[in-house]
């Protein structure tokens, strides 16, 4: 039962986030003129559609991502379905290109930054301190000599500035070294200690620990709700920039990234903490769906907006043909990366 409750949830979720984004293509599609030849959410068979005066409207069996096919992405199409030219993505300006392609992202955002104030509001905010409430006796933490009401400054020369940092920049820390946390003690003196974390078994895998624990205050009332959300939106930003960074440095490794399989067992253990902590989980995979669409990568909107940034510079469009082209490539390779990176979700989740 639980596993059918699961996989309900991790379909509106999903299907939330990916509405909401090609949401934002296709009203912006409409409102510049460009013809849209089906609105999908899911991908594979249709389950069900509906033909509209132009564009169909489908649900599709596979809850995995969706589409917004607009006249101009298969050349093709538009000439044997006779698509007037000026309907297609070409004929429009840059800058209504631009908007269809980043509104997509732009939606994303608006729909974690309204989600986050919805949970500030229904379940109280938190302050975000970097402050350390607790420190486990004869952990890592307390031999080195940090104590309970420290604020966390530092670490490994990355300024801290909430609560989250501090997971952020341990996460990415390598345990078997010795890393700086640079604290202000309640006296105002500033220290920083090099701490090495202990290697523990748990649920019977090895983990490193620290021995700190940070337990946030509850904030409340609307004022609140906007200082909460404004933080932990820009908190989340953070996040993924630093993610990606050290994805493409080598910091991060690819197994390490989670797919459909991995979202659907985090899912899992955020529907056992609550409504609020599944609200807060779309928030955030909505602004991960957002920031990654965003990359110059063709196939994704960033790549799209690439293509517009490259024909100002040199003063003419590329050619449709090849920039479609370009696209399609870098979409087998994506699909290619999504099945990678699932296989080894499946390995995670059974292993």
């Amino acid at each position: 039962m639980s596993f059918i409750i699961n996989l309900l949830l991790f379909i509106v979720i999903l299907g939330v986030i990916v509405f909401v984004h090609e949401f934002g293509h296709f009203i912006f599609a409409k409102i510049t003129g460009v013809y849209v030849y089906e609105f999908a959410i899911g991908m594979g068979p249709k389950l069900w559609s509906k033909q509209g005066k132009e564009t169909e409207y489908s649900i599709r069996a596979v809850p995995i991502g969706g589409f917004c096919q607009l006249a101009g992405e298969d050349l093709d199409d538009d000439d044997l379905k006779k698509v007037p030219k000026k309907k297609r993505l070409q004929s429009k300006t840059p800058w209504e290109r631009f908007l269809i392609m980043v509104f997509g992202p732009m939606n994303n955002f608006i729909l974690a930054v309204i989600l986050l104030f919805f949970i500030a509001l229904v379940w109280g905010g938190s302050t975000m301190s970097p402050v350390i409430t607790e420190v486990e006796d004869n952990s890592a933490a307390q031999v080195a000599g940090i104590t309970k009401g420290d604020k966390v400054i530092e670490i490994n020369k990355h300024k801290v500035t909430t609560s989250d940092d501090i997971s952020l920049y341990l996460a990415i820390a390598d345990p078997k070294k010795k890393n700086t946390i640079k604290v202000e003690k309640e006296t105002g003196e500033e220290i920083a200690y090099k701490i090495k974390p202990k290697k523990i078994k748990e649920n019977g895998e090895e983990a490193y620990r620290y021995g700190i624990g940070i337990q946030q205050k509850k904030t409340t009332g609307i004022g609140q709700a906007f200082v909460y959300t404004f933080k932990k939106t820009g908190s989340i930003f953070k996040q993924m920039y630093i993610t990606l960074a050290y994805l493409f440095t080598g910091g991060i490794r690819l197994n390490q990234l989670a797919g459909p399989v991995g979202i659907y067992s985090i899912v899992g253990q955020q529907s056992k903490a609550g409504i609020a902590n599944l609200i807060y989980l779309m928030a955030f995979l909505s602004i991960n769906v957002g920031v990654i669409n965003l990359l110059p990568i063709p196939a994704f909107d960033g790549g799209h907006i690439l293509f517009i940034v490259i024909e100002l510079i040199k003063g003419s469009p590329v050619n449709p043909e090849i920039e479609n082209k370009i696209h399609m490539v870098f979409l087998v390779l994506l699909m290619l990366l999504m099945v990678v990176i699932t296989f080894n979700d499946i390995l995670r989740l059974f292993g």
